[in-house]
């Protein structure tokens, strides 16, 4: 197998073990989401704080939610009765994400030296 090839192969797997992450992400009203969190303080936010700077309904947000926890994009913390979100700092998950935006770099720099063109490879 010639080293394009296996290169290809390396990213087809690290984007399938992404994918997750990037269909709850590719979704506007989670980006939304993910934005007020960020945007929000740090102990978390609950989802009547999410409903009023989403302009969704809490059942709409709560299954945005599950969809982004499902992801490990965010985490939740209870306080009592009271569930917070927040972004969770899941090395292993934003590592895989990075480990391959990273190897598609690496990849778009070679291609820029070498005119690598239409898909082609040089080895």
């Amino acid at each position: 197998m010639d080293e394009c090839t296996k290169q290809r192969l390396q990213m087809s797997k690290e984007f399938r073990d992404c994918q997750s992450a990037f269909i709850a992400l590719g979704d506007e009203t989670r980006q939304q989401i993910v934005i007020a969190l960020l945007e929000g303080e740090r102990k978390g936010m609950r989802v009547g704080e999410l409903t009023k700077r989403t302009h969704l309904s809490r059942p709409a947000v709560s299954h945005h939610l599950q969809i982004l926890k499902g992801a490990k994009i965010i985490n939740m913390h209870r306080k009592g009765t009271m569930n917070f979100y927040y972004m969770d700092a899941n090395e292993t998950e934003w590592g895989k994400i990075a480990a391959l935006i990273n190897h598609i770099y690496a990849i778009v720099q070679k291609a820029a030296q070498t005119d690598y063109q239409q898909g082609e490879c040089d080895d």
